[in-house]
C-alpha cells in the first residue's frame, strides 16, 4: 500500500501541488493500481510467449516500387529561384 506521504514527496518531486482531498483520492488509485500489478505479478506465465500487441501485427504498407519522377530540369522550372540543387528562400532568421 502506499502512503499519502509518498504521494506528496511524487508530488514536490514532479513541482506539482495537490488539495488534500486530491491527495487522499491519488493515494487510494495508485494504492489500488498497485495491489492490481502485485496481483498479476502471482500469475503463472510459464509458457507463454513474449508479446508486444495482443494481436497479431502485420505490414499493411505497400511494396516499395521505383516508379516515374520528375527531372531536375522539371522540379525546378516553376521556382522563383535556386542555387545549384536547391530551392532559394529568403532568410527569415538571424542576420546575414
Amino acid at each position: 500500500m502506499i502512503s499519502t506521504e509518498s504521494i506528496k514527496h511524487i508530488a514536490r518531486l514532479s513541482r506539482l501541488s495537490f488539495s488534500e482531498a486530491e491527495i487522499e483520492q491519488f493515494t487510494e488509485q495508485l494504492g489500488a493500481i498497485l495491489n492490481y500489478v502485485d496481483q498479476l505479478a502471482e500469475l503463472d506465465t510459464t509458457g507463454v510467449k513474449p508479446a508486444s500487441h495482443a494481436l497479431p501485427a502485420i505490414n499493411v504498407f505497400r511494396d516499395d516500387t521505383v516508379l516515374h519522377s520528375l527531372s531536375q530540369a522539371q522540379i525546378f522550372m516553376n521556382a522563383p529561384e535556386t542555387e545549384e540543387a536547391y530551392f532559394k528562400v529568403p532568410q527569415i532568421m538571424g542576420d546575414k
